[in-house]
């Protein structure tokens, strides 16, 4: 399965997009149970992973109960109960949807943020990630990890500030009414906790992402636009449909 760089693989629709990579997903799950009884991914959450959570979650073969589960990120300061709650994202589409699940590790923004950050860190140490499900934003941010992104930081998981393009896509999202309105500082698993993952599957959509699609791909590497990072891990795997896809080169 190993490969030399960044597999690109395209959709015609968002929901051919999200189907496919939770194939992957669920392929890289009931591997790693077969082969160590156990597997421990990563979940992220978005508009971009509507489909991929609401097939994978379908999908027969996986014994979830011996998966555990890592949340991505959240933001500080918002209750369980908004409608931007991270928490309740994954609660509702994932956790409640597979009553057999092994465990899930959620970042509780609601809590001193540096103690959630070593706590969490203790967790997934002890948890080497088989497969890390994320995305790519607008900015290129990976998780919350917005540009500049700390590269070289070991910690798994740091408080961040979110620029104005992050708190802006959140709003164009729907998740919030104003810009005021998003909150200011996050809690986010790092780049190099990130790139730690045996297998990486990204899952991005939509034609407002085409312009971070394109630079992701492209070099150099850079914490300018923090996705150029995935182009150096050994096993990844880029979902995108047609409309995020429109500014690579086509086979």
């Amino acid at each position: 399965m190993l490969k030399k760089r960044m597999e690109i693989l395209i959709s015609p629709t968002r929901l051919d997009n999200g189907a496919a990579a939770a194939l992957r997903i669920a392929e890289l799950i009931r591997r790693a149970v077969q082969q160590r009884d156990a597997a421990n991914i990563i979940l992220a959450t978005g508009a971009s992973q509507f489909e991929m959570l609401s097939y994978l979650v379908s999908l027969p073969g996986i014994d979830w109960s011996k998966v555990t589960a890592f949340h991505l990120d959240e933001y500080i300061g918002l209750p369980i109960t908004h409608p931007a709650s991270f928490r309740k994202y994954l609660q509702e589409r994932f956790v409640a949807q597979l009553p057999t699940l092994g465990r899930f590790h959620f970042v509780n923004g609601e809590v001193e943020p540096l103690g959630e950050c070593r706590r969490l860190g203790e967790w997934i140490r002890r948890h080497p990630v088989d497969v890390a499900c994320i995305g790519i934003g607008e900015n290129g941010h990976l998780a919350f990890n917005d540009p500049p992104a700390d590269f070289d930081t070991e910690e798994p998981y740091i408080v961040v500030n979110l620029d104005a393009a992050c708190r802006r896509q959140q709003v164009g999202e729907g998740w919030f009414a104003t810009l005021e309105d998003v909150p200011r500082q996050a809690i986010s698993m790092s780049i190099r906790q990130i790139m730690k993952s045996a297998a990486i599957v990204c899952t991005v959509p939509d034609e407002r992402k085409a312009v971070a699609v394109k630079k992701a791909v492209t070099p150099p590497v850079t914490n300018l636009l923090p996705a150029t990072v995935l182009q150096q891990h050994p096993l990844c795997w880029l979902y995108v449909d047609e409309p995020a896809a429109a500014l690579l080169a086509h086979p």
